[in-house]
């Protein structure tokens, strides 16, 4: 892991990461651990954020200084257009009730992420954080955008009205070890990964979603943990911040890097009569270099290779995850408080 060229900020803080157990938060976590930091990872089974109760709690639990907010409801496409009004709720509900408690108990930072599917449906490639408000979200992710795209309102209300130094981070679509395989709920990499592989197992071919002329931006996971610690000690200000690689792949070519990777010489098949997802995605990450010196050093062949070697050797705990997913989402989906997708 590269050293941050951080101050001891982190040492011996008091710092909650919700969603700390997850594929991003665990990231994130090691880092402020080799920082002097033993962050506090409040657990769902145990802390339902989206009812103002288990806030609560959360707070007078652990009275935390710092809180970086990274837990949320989230998957692909198919996920989307499944659960919109439970990712609309869940998402605001717990970013809301997090911030607001945050600035209720003054605490000294809140850092919010926010998504790539809170910018408008055909913004200009690349998106700048200007362009933010100019239309609606891709219709598939609306509700999950929407809802992370209110957070950014909230944080710079509350730091106008009171005072709270609270910050909101766009990351691009992350990919990585330890990401979602499950083909019901992930995201592109993983499940081409995934398919790929198993297809070639069984020399067999591979059905994708859409035509494969949308195009995406990806950021490995350790560059997306590096750039949230970063700024959550250097950067405070509440205007929108792009964390991304800053480049753009077509998802055909994206599947045929993966497939000569992985060594797949099956049939890629494209359903044109599912949706491709936004049209286009790529970041201007200008901004994050400029206001904390961030950028990302992983390549993306390297990740890629990387990801796919540890999928390839972990196939029993991508079995289990996906067991643990199974239960999270019946529990959440049947706690009584999120309406059914």
């Amino acid at each position: 892991m590269t050293e941050l060229p951080l101050t001891d900020y982190f040492r011996d803080r008091r710092l909650v990461v919700t969603g700390g157990a997850g594929f991003l938060g665990t990231q994130v976590c090691e880092r402020l651990r080799a920082l002097g930091c033993d962050p506090i990872v409040p657990r769902a089974v145990d802390y339902d954020i989206t009812t103002e109760a288990a806030v609560t709690r959360l707070y007078d639990d652990f009275d935390p200084e710092i809180v970086i907010h990274l837990a949320a409801r989230v998957g692909g496409i198919g996920a989307n257009r499944r659960n919109p009004g439970a990712y609309f709720f869940d998402n605001l509900m717990m970013g809301a009730l997090m911030m607001e408690y945050a600035r209720r108990r003054s605490i000294e930072k809140f850092v919010q992420l926010g998504t790539i599917c809170a910018y408008p449906k055909f913004t200009p490639v690349p998106f700048q954080e200007d362009n933010l408000w100019d239309g609606f979200p891709e219709e598939t992710n609306a509700p999950y955008g929407v809802a992370k795209k209110a957070l950014q309102v909230q944080a710079q209300a509350y730091r106008e009205q009171y005072g709270l130094n609270a910050i909101w981070l766009m990351p691009v679509n992350l990919y990585g070890p330890r990401d979602n395989f499950d083909l019901e709920s992930s995201h592109v990499i993983p499940a081409l990964i995934r398919k790929m592989v198993e297809a070639q197992e069984r020399d067999g071919s591979v059905e994708l979603w859409g035509d494969g002329s949308a195009s995406r931006e990806f950021l490995f996971v350790d560059d997306c943990a590096r750039a949230i610690v970063t700024a959550t000690e250097l950067f405070n200000k509440s205007d929108p911040v792009n964390i991304g690689a800053g480049f753009e792949i077509t998802i055909k070519d994206l599947a045929e890097l993966i497939a000569e990777i992985v060594e797949f010489e099956g049939a890629i098949n494209w359903d044109p009569t599912k949706p491709n997802g936004q049209p286009r995605r790529s970041l201007d990450t200008s901004r994050a270099k400029r206001e904390f010196g961030f950028e990302a050093e992983v390549t993306f062949r390297d990740g890629l290779t990387r990801t796919v070697a540890w999928f390839r050797e972990n196939r029993q705990w991508v079995r289990e995850d996906e067991q643990r997913r199974v239960v999270a989402e019946d529990w959440a989906t049947n706690r009584g408080l999120t309406p059914s997708g």
